[in-house]
């Protein structure tokens, strides 16, 4: 299933971050993408977003203020499904 895509902007971007805020409206997603460096996610709105990956599809309850983080390597989809729009900042370590 192809969905409209969220929005990214890049807040910072320099030699050592990328700061990205991403906004799902409903229906929306980032599109499958492989990520090259670790990242923290902080979630700026509390709910769930859908995440798929090779190994399946999983729902996540986000929330806001709550942060988790990923490895180099994470190919994924995400998606929200729900009924209102959810946002977080994105900060990859490069």
């Amino acid at each position: 299933m192809t969905r409209p895509a969220a929005i990214a902007t890049v807040q910072i971007e320099n030699e050592r971050v990328r700061v990205t805020e991403w906004r799902f409206a409903p229906g929306t997603e980032t599109g499958w993408h492989v990520h090259p460096t670790d990242y923290v996610v902080v979630p700026m709105t509390t709910g769930e977003l859908g995440l798929e990956s090779k190994d399946g599809l999983v729902m996540n309850s986000l929330q806001a203020g709550v942060s988790y983080t990923r490895v180099a390597g994470s190919e994924h989809n995400v998606f929200n499904d729900g009924a209102a729009e959810f946002v977080f900042v994105e900060i990859e370590l490069k």
